[in-house]
């Protein structure tokens, strides 16, 4: 897969973000599991922090700049996680 196109890591962070956030609040003890609006404001939160990582990181190329996003999605997530329980 090409990575070097910005819409393909533009999309697969989207999607990462949408997993992550929906992940996360299945963590949580609601009898009525997760809201769709909350999880895509959450997903959308997500997202734009990692969106600045991503382009920021200019020193990196390819999968590393990618892979480095990711990671940075799923800490962000877990800040989430401990700061909202």
């Amino acid at each position: 897969m090409n990575f070097n196109s910005k819409k393909t890591s533009l999309l697969i962070l989207g999607i990462t973000a949408i997993v992550c956030t929906r992940t996360m609040f299945s963590f949580f003890n609601d009898p009525e599991g997760p809201n769709l609006l909350i999880v895509m404001v959450g997903a959308l939160v997500v997202y734009a922090l990692s969106l600045l990582v991503y382009k920021f990181s200019s020193s990196l190329t390819g999968t590393k700049k990618l892979l480095l996003t990711i990671f940075t999605q799923i800490i962000i997530v877990s800040g989430f996680y401990f700061y909202l329980s």
